[in-house]
């Protein structure tokens, strides 16, 4: 053999598939001039062929005669193999699965229609071939240069790995024409673009932090700084646990990047059926990646996960806080689980991420007061500074922040949630001076629910967490939802009220499955969750006597349960106590009654609503405070009515508009209006 030039080649993975690609092309040769009588004889039928041998000849095979020139051809490929440090796909496909040069050259042909288009009629001249001009599965099983029955089972275990797939499997088996992914067949030629495929992304190690720049808690921090190891060594899979946007993948990249490994999200339908599973662990292979898989299951739903056929080395997993997986690639996992970040870990996030101007009380005052995933503090960090810009300012405020919060990720909320405006000031609230207290206590308990549990003792902090769950007891119009809004306004927070039409489904489980997902996303958001009308999902248990009871009772169990692990705040109203199950009662931190309004609470109601330019008398506003037993609500449409019949006469209100309302009111609830009517008989004498 002349002199080779292979060390002039780049030291490359393009170059190393290439190679490789040239090795098939040597055994196709072989066959071709095997099938014609002679090399010659090919080379006029197709030359074409001629150019790639002398490119052959280029690279150091000049002279070897054809019969030996695929062993020739592996000497020089590994001769220049053994020169590359850096990552080679199919080197790394090789090792991993314990192929050899021969399955890697009939793995290479066949994609070489795609590569050069006249190998489709090179192939169907030497055998069968598909449409698409792929080698058949007989045509593949003779290029392999080993003994008899050797190809056949080399491209059986290539099909098993998952590096194959068969566009016309109904076919017989010799006429079967494997054909590698696009997306594979990308990856092995050292192709490395972020988006591989619509349901695989792939980032490099670079691209990842490193583990010791991620905000972590002491404990969690120790035990992910052995994981990459630990990984390593036994090609584990690793499950995180918690919260969406809360650094569970963050973390994971962290972990691939400490193992020189890039890192492959994987985003598919949960069907074991689907191909593209058995692409996963061939697809991480020969890309040096961390594969990266989310599962979602229902509270109480245990998934499994389809078999990884081709999976060589450690896989992720990220699943939320209810739910399992199950699957023999977890039966030996290591589960971390990322809780959502403490106060002093929301101050680090913040001092992170609210740029270098931002003073330390802002820093501390957003950790105070919004208690998000670490990922949402990361996305409102970047709104708020966009926002200061945009009002002339270079520095980070707490207002910028108060201003982009409701422009976070909720899409997931909104579809079973509807936002209720929260604006106002307790001011805005006429009650007794025991709801009120109970309200300051509330709004007290909400403020402080985190720094809480470190002023009690070891036994009650255990049975505690971040959540504030509150009952609010009352007759319609009594100011539990008014409550709610003025709440969620002083602690400068959204309210989201629960649409029971859209967590409500009739099928068994989906129900719970939506509660959770309202639960799951308002802890993400940190935002307060209203339940009007709570006594709909928090009735009483039953006896068992049909499927809808048990059904029903389910329901209710799981809700207890999942009240129990909610670290966020919630209302829940109801106008029919009597209703709720008991169980529901112990579990509220506080229960808090809204009486009918008193005498002058009425009276304070009225001025509270009717505008300062009125022309209602105020021995008339006596008479209705002190004789119309009307609740807040009922005073509030009574007003509007009122305002409206005035504003259709271009003139104030008057006592006579305030009278008629009053008694529509009471025509409404079905009841005997108090007043006599003199208001109205003055405007009609008059």
């Amino acid at each position: 053999m002349a002199d080779s030039t292979l060390h002039l080649l780049p030291r490359t993975a393009t170059t190393h598939f290439a190679l490789y690609l040239h090795a098939a092309i040597v055994a196709v040769i072989q066959r071709v001039a095997r099938e014609h009588d002679s090399a010659d004889a090919a080379f006029e039928r197709f030359p074409f062929l001629g150019g790639y041998v002398n490119q052959l000849a280029r690279q150091g095979l000049d002279g070897v005669p054809m019969g030996e020139s695929a062993r020739a051809w592996r000497e020089v490929l590994m001769k220049w193999e053994s020169g590359v440090e850096t990552h080679l796909p199919l080197r790394a496909l090789r090792q991993a699965y314990g192929l050899d040069d021969a399955a890697l050259e009939m793995l290479m042909a066949t994609g070489l229609a795609e590569e050069d288009a006249r190998f489709a009629a090179v192939f169907a001249s030497i055998g069968n071939a598909s449409p698409e001009g792929h080698p058949s599965s007989a045509l593949l099983a003779e290029l392999h240069a080993g003994a008899p029955g050797e190809g056949r089972a080399t491209l059986h275990r290539l099909g098993e790995l998952g590096l194959f797939e068969y566009r016309n499997a109904d076919s017989h088996h010799s006429g079967r024409a494997p054909h590698v992914p696009e997306v594979l067949w990308a990856a092995l030629s050292g192709e490395t673009r972020e988006a591989l495929a619509p349901w695989a992304r792939y980032s490099s190690p670079d691209a990842q932090r490193a583990l010791a720049m991620l905000v972590l808690p002491g404990n969690v921090a120790q035990f992910a700084a052995r994981l990459p190891a630990m990984l390593l060594e036994g090609s584990h899979t690793l499950i995180v646990r918690g919260a969406r946007h809360n650094g569970r993948a963050t973390l994971v990249g962290a972990v691939a990047r400490a193992m020189g490994r890039g890192l492959l999200r994987v985003d598919l339908p949960w069907v074991a059926e689907d191909p593209r599973w058995r692409l996963i662990g061939p697809l991480a292979t020969a890309l040096n990646a961390f594969p990266l898989i989310t599962v979602e299951p229902a509270p109480g739903e245990t998934m499994t996960l389809p078999a990884l056929s081709g999976q060589a080395g450690p896989l992720a997993i990220l699943l939320g806080t209810q739910g399992g997986i199950a699957g023999p690639d977890v039966e030996r996992a290591l589960v971390l689980r990322l809780e959502l970040p403490d106060e002093e870990a929301r101050v680090a996030l913040w001092r992170a991420t609210a740029g270098e101007g931002a003073e330390a009380r802002v820093v501390e005052t957003l950790a105070n007061r919004y208690r998000l995933a670490s990922g949402n503090i990361g996305r409102m960090a970047a709104l708020a500074r966009s926002h200061a810009r945009l009002q002339g300012r270079s520095d980070l405020e707490v207002a910028d922040v108060d201003a982009v919060s409701a422009n976070l990720n909720r899409e997931g909320l909104d579809t079973l949630a509807t936002a209720v405006p929260a604006q106002g000031s307790w001011s805005d609230l006429v009650t007794d001076q025991r709801t009120a207290a109970e309200l300051a206590t509330l709004e007290a308990r909400c403020r402080h629910r985190e720094r809480l549990q470190g002023r009690v003792g070891e036994s009650l902090a255990a049975q505690m967490n971040a959540g504030v769950r509150a009952l609010f007891r009352g007759a319609s119009g009594t100011g539990k939802t008014l409550s709610a809004r003025l709440l969620a306004s002083a602690l400068r927070k959204d309210l989201y009220r629960i649409d029971l039409s859209a967590v409500v489904n009739k099928y068994i489980g989906e129900t719970e499955k939506n509660l959770n997902r309202v639960f799951d996303r308002a802890e993400e958001l940190d935002v307060i969750l209203l339940l009007d009308e709570g006594d709909a999902l928090l009735g009483k248990r039953t006896g068992v006597h049909n499927a809808n009871d048990r059904h029903a009772n389910l329901e209710t169990n799981f809700l207890l349960q999942r009240l129990e692990s909610f670290c966020g705040i919630l209302i829940v109203t109801t106008n029919a106590p009597e209703l709720v199950d008991d169980a529901f009662r112990r579990r509220m931190d506080v229960v808090i009654d809204f009486p009918a309004p008193q005498a002058e609470e009425r009276l304070a109601i009225l001025g509270l609503h009717l505008p300062a330019r009125h022309a209602v008398d105020a021995d008339f506003l006596d008479e209705v405070a002190y004789r119309c037993t009307l609740t807040g609500g009922q005073i509030r449409n009574a007003v509007l009515h009122a305002s409206l019949m005035a504003l259709d006469q271009a003139r104030p209100i008057a006592s006579a508009d305030l009278e008629a309302a009053v008694q529509r009111e009471y025509r409404k609830a079905g009841a005997v209006c108090p007043l006599r009517g003199r208001q109205l008989a003055a405007v009609a004498m008059g």
